[in-house]
C-alpha cells in the first residue's frame, strides 16, 4: 500500500461529539491506525452538551480519505458533520487576479492613465512599436497557451477542465520571477486555428509558453510559431521538464561518480516530454540513449515506426536493442520515466539495472513506480511530486527562463541557453549539501529564479541587436559564479 503523506490528499473532517476531551486522542489514533496522517485536531466550539472537533488529516488517494472518514464515523459518540477537500477549498474563486499598478484616486490620476493621456503613449508605440516591450505590460508578461489535449496525466480533458493548471502556472510565474502570466485556455484542437490565434495575441505579450497541448501536435504548433513570431515561444511540457531532468541528472551522476557520456540511458515515454529530454541529452554529451513507448524499445531498424517514433528511433539506441521495458534496462544506469503510471517493477532495477541505478520516476500525477520501493534497490530516485525528496519540478525552470528572455529582449528559445539553465539549476547544489536524497535545489530555493535567468541571457545578441553581457533588470542574484562570472562546469 502506498504511504500517505501530509500533502497528498489532504482532507477536514468537521466532527460533532461527546463533551468528553479525550475523544480528540481516539480521533487521532483511529486515523493513525488506518494509514493517514493527522496534520491537526482543533476544538472549533465547546459546548456543555457537545464538542465541535476540526481532523485534518491526509490519506494516499481518494478511496483511502474515504476509510478515514469511515474509521473517525465509528468511534462511539462521534458524528461526522462535513469533510471538506483542502485542494478543492483552495481552488474556489480561482487563483489568479488582477490588479492595478497605478494610483487612481483623482481626475489627474485617470487623464495620465486613460483619456486623454494615454493617447499619447499609443501614438508613440504606433511610430516606435519596439517601445511597446517598455511602456506596456507587453515587457513583462506571458501567455500560458492551451488547448486542453494532455493536461497532467489526466488526457484530454478540454480547455475548460485544463483552466486550473494554467491558472497555477501563471501563479507561479508570478511568484518565482515577478512575471504576469495569463491563461488563455483555447476551444479548438485544430493545428492551424491554434496557431492563428496564438499569432493573433502575440501583440500584448513577450513571450508564449505552450502547455498541455498533446504531441504531436505541439511539434508542428511550436515550430511553426517560431517561424512565425518574433517573440521567444517555449513548450514548457518538453523543454522546461528536459531542463530539469538534465540538472538533476547532472546531479545524480555526481553522487554515483559517473559520467553522462559514458552511462546508458533508458527513457520510458516517447511523446514530447521524452523526445525533448532525449534531444538535449543527446546535446548535453550522452552517447546510449534508448526510447520505450507504446511500441517497444524504439529502433531504426524497425520497419514499422514512422513519423516522429522513426526520427527519435533514428537519433537513439545505438545497440539496436529491442523489446520491452525489462529489455531495455539490462545493464542501464538510469532510468528516466515520463510514460505512465506502474511501468517499472522493483525487481527490474534490482536484477537488470547496474550498481548505483538511477531512477527519475516522472508520470503525473502517479509515477512509473512508488519511489519508497524504487529506494530499496536505487542509488538515487527523483519523482515529480513535492511530498518526497528529489522532485523534479518544472517550476526551477520556466520562470527564471521567461525572467531571462523578457529581460534580454530575446527572439527565440536555443538548445545552448537549454543547457545553459540545466547547468545553472544543478550548480545551484553546492559540492557539500549533495547527497542521493538532495540531487536538486527546492522550488522554493531563493537562488534558482534568478541564477537560470541570468544563465538564459548570457552574453550575446538580444532583440535590439546589442552584444555583450546581459544584466538581468534590476534582480540581484546569488548564482554560484567564479570571479570571472562565469557558471561553473558540472558534470
Amino acid at each position: 500500500m502506498p504511504a500517505a503523506t501530509p500533502s497528498s490528499y489532504s482532507i477536514t473532517i468537521r466532527l460533532h461529539t461527546s463533551p468528553d476531551y479525550a475523544v480528540v486522542g481516539r480521533i487521532a489514533t483511529a486515523i493513525a491506525e488506518q494509514g493517514g496522517i493527522v496534520t491537526a485536531v482543533d476544538i472549533a466550539d465547546s459546548r456543555h452538551d457537545r464538542l465541535v472537533i476540526d481532523a485534518t488529516c491526509s490519506g494516499f488517494d481518494v478511496n483511502h480519505t474515504d476509510d478515514l472518514v469511515e474509521a473517525v464515523e465509528a468511534i462511539d459518540g462521534v458524528k461526522v458533520h462535513k469533510v471538506s477537500d483542502r485542494t478543492f477549498l483552495l481552488h474556489l474563486g480561482g487563483k489568479i487576479e488582477v490588479r492595478s499598478k497605478v494610483a487612481l484616486k483623482t481626475r489627474d490620476d485617470l487623464s495620465m492613465a486613460y483619456t486623454p493621456g494615454v493617447g499619447r503613449v499609443s501614438s508613440a508605440i504606433a511610430k516606435h512599436p519596439e517601445d511597446a516591450r517598455r511602456l506596456t505590460v507587453k515587457g513583462n508578461s506571458v501567455a500560458v497557451v492551451t488547448d486542453g489535449s494532455a493536461v497532467l496525466g489526466l488526457g484530454n480533458i478540454g480547455p475548460e477542465a485544463a483552466m486550473p493548471v494554467m491558472e497555477g502556472k501563471a501563479a507561479l510565474f508570478k511568484q518565482f520571477a515577478g512575471i504576469d502570466a495569463w491563461p488563455i485556455c483555447l476551444a479548438s484542437q485544430d493545428t492551424e486555428e491554434i496557431i492563428r490565434a496564438v499569432e493573433m495575441i502575440a501583440p500584448g505579450f513577450g513571450g508564449i509558453n505552450l502547455e498541455d497541448i498533446a504531441a504531436p501536435r505541439c511539434f508542428e504548433i511550436e515550430r511553426r510559431l517560431r517561424e512565425s513570431l518574433d517573440i521567444p515561444v517555449f513548450h514548457d511540457d518538453q523543454h522546461g521538464t528536459a531542463i530539469v531532468v538534465l540538472a538533476a541528472l547532472r546531479n545524480a551522476l555526481r553522487v554515483v561518480d559517473k559520467w553522462l557520456e559514458q552511462v546508458r540511458i533508458v527513457v520510458s515515454g516517447g511523446g514530447a516530454a521524452g523526445s525533448a529530454i532525449v534531444t538535449l541529452l543527446l546535446a548535453a554529451g550522452a552517447k546510449d540513449v534508448v526510447v520505450y513507448d507504446r511500441e517497444g524499445l524504439l529502433s531504426s531498424d524497425d520497419d514499422s515506426l514512422t513519423g516522429a517514433k522513426r526520427e527519435l528511433a533514428e537519433r537513439t539506441n545505438p545497440r539496436k536493442v529491442r523489446g520491452d521495458l525489462a529489455d531495455g534496462l539490462q545493464g542501464a544506469d538510469v532510468f528516466i520515466g515520463v510514460s505512465a503510471p506502474n511501468l517499472l517493477k522493483a525487481e527490474w532495477i534490482r536484477d537488470n539495472m547496474a550498481d548505483d541505478a538511477i531512477v527519475f520516476a516522472l508520470a503525473n500525477p502517479d509515477p512509473e513506480i512508488d519511489p519508497a520501493e524504487a529506494a530499496k534497490y536505487a542509488k538515487v530516485v527523483a519523482s515529480g511530486r513535492s511530498d518526497y525528496p528529489n522532485q523534479i519540478n518544472n517550476v526551477l525552470a520556466f520562470p527564471g527562463v521567461f525572467r531571462g528572455l523578457l529581460d534580454a529582449h530575446a527572439e527565440d528559445v536555443s538548445i545552448e541557453m537549454l543547457i545553459r539553465a540545466a547547468d545553472a539549476i544543478a550548480a545551484v547544489v553546492k559540492d557539500e549539501e549533495i547527497n542521493p536524497s538532495y540531487i536538486i535545489p527546492s522550488v522554493f530555493h531563493p537562488d534558482v529564479a534568478d541564477t537560470v535567468a541570468v544563465a538564459i541571457a548570457g552574453e550575446g545578441k538580444t532583440s535590439a541587436g546589442a552584444t555583450g553581457p546581459i544584466k538581468v533588470g534590476s534582480r540581484s542574484t546569488a548564482a554560484p559564479v567564479d570571479e570571472t562570472g562565469t557558471l561553473p562546469q558540472v558534470r
